[in-house]
């Protein structure tokens, strides 16, 4: 598996644009012609992940790609570009070889995990967000608490409602209910925290909060279908796979 991100002058506007034919109809090319298994692309303006069922077309790939962007005068960026072993039975094949977990990566604020689902004990791929970005989120928050500080708490609690919706709608994906869950709670802790000091004499308790205005805190709910749903129902008539030459 191929990940990487575009260097050069190139705005993300014009992005999809030029990189449909620099990158898109070339890669679709490479793989009717060049390509003995599965390659598949998800870009998302300068950003791309690629998947290849051979680790041998992968570094081919790899190569050509780098003399393809250089014709346009592009680059791939050397720090967010690598080559990683990814998929249904890369766990498998690194314990074989004595070599630890399959490596993850971020694509589009989620981390991508090799995993196996509880319930059918299948290979799935567990998304999560990007630690540092909800990191970043709360921090942003808390900020803004602390700036409406003196302001009628139903109201906040109307604004910070709305915050969290919207946070929500994003990666509200199957399989990352624990940390959209662990993602409100901080909130509540952080609206909590705020209203206490208000005042030094504040007999606000945490079941008086959690009774009243945290129901202004909308629930946790998956919004999202699992991709394979999704694709399916906007592709199916696109879906195949390469013929082994």
């Amino acid at each position: 598996m191929v990940i990487f991100c575009v260097q050069g002058v190139i705005s993300p506007i014009l992005a999809n644009l030029h990189l449909h034919y620099v990158l898109d109809l070339w890669v679709d090319q490479w793989r009717k012609k060049q390509a003995c298994g599965d390659v598949i692309i998800v870009r998302y303006a300068d950003d791309a992940v690629l998947g290849f069922q051979y680790r041998d077309e992968t570094e081919r790939f790899l190569e050509q790609l780098r003399e393809r962007l250089g014709k346009f005068g592009l680059e791939l960026h050397p720090e967010k570009t690598r080559l990683i072993e990814f998929g249904r039975y890369a766990a498998e094949r690194r314990k074989k070889r004595g070599e630890g977990k399959p490596e993850t990566f971020n694509f589009l604020g989620l981390t991508h995990i090799c995993g196996t689902s509880h319930e059918t004990g299948y290979f799935t791929v567990p998304r999560r967000t990007i630690g540092k970005r909800m990191a970043a989120k709360l921090k942003e928050i808390r900020a803004k608490l602390r700036q409406r500080m003196h302001g009628s708490p139903r109201t906040v609690g109307e604004w910070l409602g709305q915050v969290v919706r919207g946070y929500f709608q994003y990666p509200a994906i199957p399989g990352h209910w624990a940390r959209l869950k662990a993602f409100r709670n901080d909130v509540l802790r952080r609206w909590f925290q705020t209203l206490r000091r208000r005042s030094q004499r504040s007999r606000l308790s945490w079941e008086r909060f959690r009774k009243g205005l945290a129901n202004l805190i909308p629930p946790i709910q998956i919004l999202q279908p699992y991709p394979s749903v999704r694709f399916d129902a906007k592709y199916a008539n696109i879906r195949g796979r390469n013929r082994v030459r």
